[in-house]
């Protein structure tokens, strides 16, 4: 019996809320992990850009999976294996299994985001594409504010471990939910015509544009949302951790921005908003390093307002230039957006320590120009007759 769609999309997007709940937990807790564990900032930050390093890893294989298997079962073993190694990061006192388990949950992730996403881009017509994949990106908004609201809140409370034990616990509900809810699906043969290898995927240069707007759009967001909370719990701010997590309600604007980025993209081009989005990004970025609590706060609303939209056209334009496998055409997006991320984690940990916040801004207006650049050809490809970039 099929399912109203309005059922199906609200399991889908209590999953994905779920989800994305788990991956940024210690998140504003980092100075508290630094203390407690006697490590360095980008060393507490392994606890974010190691879930997002797994991502990174098993997004091809979990793509290839979303294109050929049913979903059930694939939500089914990644949600477990989710649980399992929050459970594990609650129980450790080992900094080094601690990343391990956090590692585990990032490999498994992806069958409940990278899976989904798949499945919704070939549930729903093309001529509501982008404004549903806003509301997916709208999704992914409500699950990493949650996760940081959590995990800095409970903190505030109790401890920073019992975040993880409500986290699994808001997963498991979400899992069984979808395992009820979403409905039974065919396997597709494994040489079905409607299958397009990886290799031929990335053979059309605007779908690379695309990936390219990803990796650096999340590798300057992360960076940003990452290095953060060191910046405010120094001077001149001596922000407390309650107060840092509170900052991250600035993530509600990207809540409400997906669809609203979706609609505009559908009236001046996904190319367009790409460009647009990241330049309020960068301009929002400069407004952070005006020394003022106001000021940040108004910096975070630029940021998460200019990133979302740039996130949600490009997803839009990825799947409206896709007509088959978008499992795995998803899945590059996803890989390119996590490794993006893991190396802005990464390579701004170097630029934080040696010259602190104004390094890390500086890094990522410059990372900044790919996005501006990728969303500028993408408006002229549009403008070319005839012209699909190699659309498959």
């Amino acid at each position: 019996m099929k399912r109203p769609a309005l059922g199906l999309q609200r399991v889908v997007f209590a999953l994905v809320v779920a989800a994305f709940t788990n991956i940024y937990l210690t998140q504003p807790v980092l100075p508290v992990l630094r203390s407690e564990f006697g490590v360095t900032e980008a060393g507490a930050s392994l606890t974010i850009s190691m879930v997002i390093l797994g991502i990174a890893l098993s997004n091809l294989p979990f793509g290839r999976l979303a294109d050929r298997y049913p979903i059930r079962p694939i939500i089914f073993a990644g949600g477990t294996a989710v649980i399992a190694g929050g459970l594990a990061a609650a129980l450790t006192r080992d900094f080094t299994l601690l990343i391990a388990a956090r590692f585990l949950q990032g490999l498994f992730m992806p069958a409940l985001t990278t899976c989904l996403a798949a499945h919704l881009a070939n549930s729903l017509p093309a001529d509501r594409l982008n404004v549903v994949m806003g509301s997916y990106v709208s999704a992914t908004v409500v699950g990493g504010l949650g996760g940081r609201l959590l995990g800095g809140l409970i903190h505030g409370r109790w401890n920073w471990r019992y975040a993880f034990v409500a986290a699994s616990l808001l997963l498991l509900l979400a899992m069984i939910a979808a395992f009820i809810g979403l409905p039974e699906e065919r396997p597709r043969p494994a040489g079905s015509s409607e299958e397009i290898g990886y290799l031929t995927l990335l053979s059309a240069w605007r779908r690379l544009g695309i990936y390219a707007v990803a990796f650096a759009s999340f590798w300057v967001f992360s960076s940003t949302f990452n290095y953060m909370p060191f910046y405010l719990s120094g001077p001149p701010f001596h922000a407390s951790t309650n107060l840092i997590t509170l900052l991250y309600l600035s993530y509600l604007i990207g809540a409400l921005i997906g669809p609203v980025a979706g609609k505009l993209a559908d009236r001046i081009g996904n190319g367009a908003a790409m460009a647009l989005g990241a330049a309020t990004f960068g301009a929002a970025l400069v407004a952070s390093l005006v020394g003022t609590l106001l000021a940040v706060m108004a910096s975070l609303a630029g940021i998460c307002l200019g990133f979302f939209t740039t996130h949600a056209s490009a997803a839009g334009a990825l799947n409206g230039m896709t007509s088959a496998s978008r499992g795995r055409a998803n899945a590059l997006y996803v890989l390119s957006y996590y490794v993006g991320g893991y190396a802005g984690i990464t390579v701004s940990g170097y630029a934080y320590r040696y010259a602190g916040w104004p390094a890390v801004v500086l890094l990522g207006l410059l990372v900044l120009l790919v996005p501006i650049c990728a969303g500028l050809a993408e408006m002229a490809s549009r403008q070319r007759p005839g012209d699909r970039g190699g659309a498959a």
